[in-house]
Order: C-alpha cells, then sequence, then structure tokens
C-alpha cells in the first residue's frame, strides 16, 4: 500500500506589506525604549531576509494594544474563510469534491478554537457525515510534516481513502505589544500569516509523489528551546538563541540514519523540501547540506516571499516542488522541518 500526494495549494489573508513598510509602525512603538534596542531591533528585521509578509490583521491592529481575547476573536474570524480558500483550491486541482474526503487533518498554533477550524470546514464545504477529524495542535513549526505523517498512517491502513491536510497559521495575532524580548522581537521580525492544504490518497491509481517513509527525531531534555507561554496578553514566544547550535549538533544523527533505513544516502536524494524557520537556521541547515552538495533555494525563497508561517511554511516549499517541471520521475525528496519540543520530522518523497 501507497499513499501519494494528489495535490497542494496555498493561500494567503488580505493584508500584505514590505518590510520597509512594516519598519515605520516599528519605530513608532519602540518610541519609548532604549536607543539601542531600536537599532538592533531594526537591524533584526532589515537583516531577517523576509521581503515581505501576509497578515490577517492590518499593521495598525498588530500595533494596537488590545486583549487576548481580541486578538483571538481576530484570529477566529479569518481562520476558518482562509482554510476554506485553500480547500477549495486544492480540489480544483485534484477534479476531487468535498464529499470525497474520508479523513481531514487541521493544524495550527496560533489561536484557539473550539470547535476546531476542521468542524467549520466540514459545515461550509458540506463534507460527509462520517468523515474523521483530528485537529493538531501544539506542535508548533513541526505540524505541517506531522499531519502529512498522520494522513499517511490512515491511508496506508485503509485502501482507497482520501484525505486533507489543511495548515493555517498567524503569528501575527500573538504578537506581544509588552514584549521587548529578544525572542519577540526576532518572532516579529521573521513570522507571517499563510495557509496551505495537501491532499492524499491510498488509491493505487492515483498520480503523485509517493510518502516512501517517515520518523519522528525528538530531542531530549529540550522542552524550554521554543514555544509559547500563555499569559494574560496571549501566547508569549519562547525562542532560545541556541537553537541553530542545537540542530546543528543534531544534523547527522536526524539525516543518516533515516535515509540508511531506505538504503539511500544523502547523495541519493535530489531535491530538500526543507522548512524555514528564519535567517540563522536556514543558514545553519544550508551550510550543512552544502556540504553534502544540496541547496535549499526554495526553502530560501519562501522564507523571503512570506516569512515562516509556522507549520504551513514547509508545504509552501512543497508546492513550489509540485509546480516545478525539472522534478522527474523517480526523483527522491527529502521533507525535514523543526518544531516546539524540541523535535525534527522527516519523511521522504518519490515523484
Amino acid at each position: 500500500m501507497s499513499v501519494k500526494i494528489k495535490s497542494v495549494a496555498t493561500v494567503t489573508p488580505q493584508y500584505y506589506k514590505e518590510t520597509a513598510e512594516i519598519l515605520p509602525f516599528v519605530e513608532t512603538w519602540l518610541a519609548d525604549q532604549d536607543e539601542r534596542l531600536r537599532r538592533k531591533t531594526i537591524k533584526i528585521f532589515e537583516g531577517a531576509a523576509v521581503d515581505k509578509r501576509y497578515s490577517i490583521m492590518d499593521p495598525i491592529e498588530v500595533f494596537t494594544r488590545t486583549s487576548f481575547e481580541d486578538r483571538n476573536e481576530i484570529y477566529r474570524r479569518e481562520v476558518v474563510p482562509l482554510a476554506r480558500r485553500a480547500v477549495e483550491k486544492a480540489l480544483v486541482k485534484a477534479s476531487w469534491n468535498a464529499q470525497d474526503l474520508d479523513y481531514i487533518i487541521t493544524v495550527s498554533c496560533t489561536g484557539i478554537m473550539i470547535p476546531s477550524i476542521d468542524a467549520y470546514l466540514i459545515n461550509e464545504l458540506d463534507m460527509r457525515q462520517d468523515i474523521v477529524r483530528l485537529p493538531v495542535t501544539e506542535m508548533g513549526c513541526v505540524a505541517g510534516i506531522s499531519g502529512l505523517i498522520y494522513a499517511d498512517n490512515f491511508l496506508r491502513a485503509n485502501p482507497n481513502k482520501k484525505a486533507a491536510v489543511v495548515a493555517i497559521e498567524a503569528p501575527t495575532a500573538t504578537f506581544q505589544l509588552n514584549d521587548y524580548s529578544m525572542a519577540n522581537m526576532v518572532s516579529a521580525a521573521i513570522f507571517g500569516d499563510g495557509c496551505a492544504c495537501v491532499l492524499l490518497s491510498s488509491n493505487q491509481n492515483e498520480t503523485g509523489p509517493t510518502i516512501k517513509g517517515h520518523e519522528m527525531y525528538h530531542f531530549p531534555d529540550a522542552t524550554h528551546m521554543m514555544g509559547f507561554d500563555v499569559v494574560n496578553s496571549g501566547l508569549k514566544m519562547v525562542l532560545d538563541k541556541e537553537v541553530p547550535e542545537t540542530i546543528a549538533s543534531h544534523f547527522p544523527a536526524i539525516i543518516h540514519p533515516f535515509l540508511k533505513k531506505h538504503g539511500l544516502e544523502i547523495a541519493d536524494v535530489d531535491h530538500l523540501i526543507f522548512h524555514p524557520g528564519g535567517k540563522k537556521i536556514v543558514q545553519t541547515v544550508e551550510a550543512l547540506f552544502s556540504e553534502l552538495g544540496k541547496n535549499i533555494d526554495d526553502t530560501k525563497e519562501v522564507l523571503r516571499l512570506y516569512g515562516n508561517m509556522s507549520s504551513a511554511t514547509v508545504l509552501f516549499v512543497l508546492d513550489r516542488f509540485m509546480n516545478r517541471e525539472d522534478v522527474a520521475k523517480g526523483d527522491l525528496g527529502l521533507m525535514l522541518s523543526f518544531g516546539p519540543g524540541f523535535t525534527a520530522q522527516r519523511i521522504l518523497l518519490e515523484w
């Protein structure tokens, strides 16, 4: 039994700003702060390798003092229509109907909704009453790949079934106006909002890249490295400055044993589909892959054009490979992402 990725669709919210257009808002926000902090923050924005980003909120709203409830209400109001657009776009690409779906997985960590987003999508898109739901939260950036892995496990056990994985994130809704920590500054400089939908099938007659294998890699005693603290004003970013170095120290153990289980070496992999966590992480991983003769150009381009959209980001990179004409039948692709836990997730694809 093999599972194929049938289609990938990405959508962005209505608000859009180039980084240069955001800087005046940052200057106003930090007007009462120390000059050194202001200069350092502007430098972080200018050097983040993010040229532009999309948002569910107007920048004026982002830099306005509001409550956790108000921000989460904006998240709740905006994510369902955005997710619906992504699912509809993916269904059109696949020539499927919403009623064809047997399984829906929604992934998000930047807002809180009960019922979760999938329940609204089932109603709005008139999906079947027996569709199986799985909302995935609290896994951060790694959850886009986690959703694909959960879908693959379901589909491998159930022939001729179809699944949708919807990753939707709005990090701008988590921005903390009273937090002048470097974690909040870096987060504000690199994150953007976006949504992706991936459709998968266990029907052997479907076309698309095949999932050949997947694995999770857990970093012991590293829960402090990344995540959110829940505070009165919302979700406060936790981001340890040692993340890039920690990834580098574990990198050989993450890559080589996984490929060896499939009888492969990194030289056999044609395409790297890596989550762009931020400039330092991208530079670290780029240097490690460069030593192995590989590039992560598509990863860097997604970071430049959209910023880090948490779980949705690696699916934006996957979408670029799905649309590339130079990806040939038989090519191998390695998907890789990191997230709170601390955790790495990998998927091996064959076109």
